[in-house]
């Protein structure tokens, strides 16, 4: 092979190489959007089971889907927000999940811990948070229950709490 045949190849696995690199970069944000989708359908689907168990479980009278609060710089975000404009001084914050996985915990703890922060109107409530998921590994629903956070996965097309009867909630 001569040197001009060896450059040539070079150029072309070079162009190669771009073309991938451009395909991936493309596969990237189709996935991403895909998954924002998933999301949002999830969210979507869950929101008016979730309404049922904070209405009727927990007498929330107040439940907004999709909050977020700007203040300081800083964003807020939860799938649902449930309070009581009723006298129940209680809060709850819903964090949808196709697949729950550790991370999911990490972001709802935070959430119920900066909640006062953003939301100081609520100042003396408590706030208690519910993690809905479609699909989990044993060992998160596990962790989720040990947190004192609500768990609720999907049954019979509608979700629904899973917790034991002795389970003692948070309060944040």
């Amino acid at each position: 092979m001569t040197d001009r045949e060896l450059t040539e190849r070079l150029a072309s696995l070079g162009e190669y190489q771009r073309e991938t690199d451009r395909q991936l970069r493309e596969l990237k944000i189709q996935l991403g959007r895909l998954g924002q989708k998933l999301g949002g359908f999830t969210e979507g689907f869950a929101f008016p089971s979730m309404s049922k168990i904070l209405r009727r479980r927990f007498h929330m009278d107040a439940i907004s889907p999709g909050t977020i609060v700007e203040r300081n710089g800083r964003t807020f975000e939860v799938d649902v927000l449930a309070w009581s404009e009723s006298g129940i001084a209680e809060v709850y914050i819903v964090e949808v999940k196709s697949h729950l996985r550790q991370d999911g915990i990490v972001q709802i703890k935070k959430a119920l811990r900066e909640f006062h922060e953003f939301f100081p109107g609520h100042r003396g409530k408590k706030v208690y948070g519910i993690l809905a998921a479609v699909s989990a590994p044993p060992q998160v629903c596990r962790k989720v229950v040990r947190e004192g956070i609500y768990l609720a996965r999907i049954h019979d097309d509608e979700l629904e709490l899973q917790v034991p009867a002795d389970f003692q909630p948070r309060a944040f």
